[in-house]
């Protein structure tokens, strides 16, 4: 049965409470198991109805003043920044801290995202700015023995714990000399005005919005955590990520001791911009090379092997590429890939095995970007494309070598962006030699290598599985019977 209302003008208005899917947002007329907008099973919540609305459209427009319009030129100098104290940190964030901002950080359950916001925020203040951060999730107390352990029990930080936001905006309102404001998490918040639990997609939703407009009108910085789903992306509606300033995710296994902190975006700064930190005892430590130490443990002369130079934002990174190639004992072949695309590999064997001769289907094929890393852009197939040669023919590459080019499907090895960037790299790592793509002239310069750097310019996939032809190619396992 449905309750009535009528409404200002007289009309009846029925009183339906209404069901959001968690995931994307997205509102039903009623519950069902699926959500229609985005596929994902078991996400619909029911929330209360909104409140009445005005008479018309042309009562909400009434009022309005006239917005002055600018042109293009103009000089404004650029946004202030409040450094972090992290180097790797302010890298990521295009400088530091931008007052009146607002950052998402997201990540899994113990990556390190309250440690390192703990860090940034007790230097913060040490450095003589007013820094606040509120816990939802853990007491004061537990946040003094992180602090403690850190070696950070001594800075001028100022701590609470709640998760009542008109209690927390309240408490910002009397604050005049605030820089930085860390709320960890988001999730954890709730607004008495709605009727849904913390967590859902109108208190995350709500509570957000009502914390950037302060920050705003305040002035300071906000930092906001953010829980992941089970897939690496922010819990909650895409439009949390709109509603901020810059969005960073933290990467890494927790069983592994670096952490990549990636900038998905960033309005005052580079976007894909990465920083590189290894996780100690006294917290997360900056790691300002971080080639030499993705390659610190890496032995030569061991087939299945080939280092990969790639760009991350505006930083080279030298990471090893490993592969290893099995009989497969049953009848489907397993393909299992750590810090890269499936997908892309699927599509890389196929190229391999069509264009190049090489029998790999039958076999399990194990892919792991060592250290944790993970690689999205194209260059890194022909790297990939070396260690699979190199593991199906049980022939190690060369140990002062690097990889990078991206690989069609006809098998032609095209282009990719700085290279020169790329060689540098690897020349300052004491590498002597690349495999490269055909260089061609862009801009009426051809790039340049450095010197003491060997060429190795390849236009096709055969040109790479050549050298590797002295040994005989891994055969499918034969079919019993």
């Amino acid at each position: 049965m449905f309750l009535f209302r009528a409404d200002e003008g007289g009309r009846l208005a029925k009183d339906r409470a209404r069901y959001v899917c968690q995931a994307c947002g997205a509102v039903h007329p009623k519950w069902q198991g699926r959500c229609d907008a985005c596929g994902e099973w078991n996400t619909l919540q029911e929330e209360a109805p909104a409140a009445a609305r005005g008479p018309g459209p042309a009562a909400k427009v009434a009022g309005g003043r006239r917005v002055e319009f600018v042109g293009l030129q103009g000089s404004s100098a650029p946004p202030p920044r409040i450094p972090t104290g992290l180097p790797e940190l302010d890298r990521v964030l295009g400088g530091g801290i931008v007052p009146a901002s607002a950052v998402l950080v997201g990540g899994d359950p113990g990556i390190g995202k309250s440690t390192i916001l703990l860090q940034a925020a007790a230097r913060i203040a040490a450095s003589g700015h007013r820094a606040l951060y509120v816990s939802g999730e853990e007491a004061v107390e537990q946040v003094r023995l992180r602090a403690l352990r850190l070696g950070l029990e001594k800075a001028p930080l100022a701590l609470a714990a709640a998760t009542a936001l008109r209690d927390i905006v309240a408490s910002l309102e009397q604050e005049q000399e605030a820089a930085l404001v860390v709320i960890d998490s988001i999730q954890t918040l709730w607004l008495d005005a709605l009727d849904s639990a913390p967590g859902t997609v109108a208190q995350v939703r709500a509570c957000a919005a009502e914390l950037i407009r302060l920050a705003k009108t305040r002035g300071f910085a906000l930092i906001l955590v953010g829980h992941v789903t089970k897939e690496g992306t922010l819990a909650g509606p895409r439009v949390l990520e709109h509603m901020v300033d810059a969005t960073l995710y933290f990467e890494g296994d927790r069983g592994h001791q670096f952490r990549i902190l990636r900038a998905v975006k960033n309005r005052f700064g580079a976007t894909d911009e990465i920083g590189v930190f290894e996780m100690t005892e006294r917290g997360l430590v900056e790691v300002p090379n971080p080639s030499a130490l993705f390659l610190a443990e890496r032995r030569g002369n061991v087939s299945g092997s080939a280092v990969f130079a790639g760009i991350e934002g505006t930083r080279p990174v030298l990471v090893e590429v490993q592969a290893l190639l099995a009989p497969s004992a049953g009848g489907s072949p397993r393909r299992q890939v750590v810090g890269w695309d499936s997908g892309r590999l699927a599509m890389l064997m196929a190229v391999l095995e069509a264009r190049c001769g090489l029998t790999l289907g039958m076999n399990d094929v194990y892919l792991n970007i060592a250290g944790g890393l993970r690689i999205a852009e194209p260059a890194a197939d022909l790297a990939v494309a070396a260690a699979l040669v190199s593991a199906a023919t049980d022939r190690p590459t060369d140990p002062e070598t690097v990889y990078f080019g991206e690989v069609g499907l006809s098998g032609e090895v095209r282009q990719v962006a700085q290279a020169e960037a790329r060689l540098r790299e690897a020349q300052k790592l004491g590498f002597t030699a690349s495999v490269l793509p055909r260089r061609v002239a862009r801009g009426g310069r051809t790039p340049s290598a450095p010197d003491g750097l060997r060429l190795t310019e390849i236009g096709h996939l055969a040109d790479l599985v050549a050298p590797f032809a002295g040994r005989t190619v891994r055969k499918e396992p034969a079919k019993a019977g």
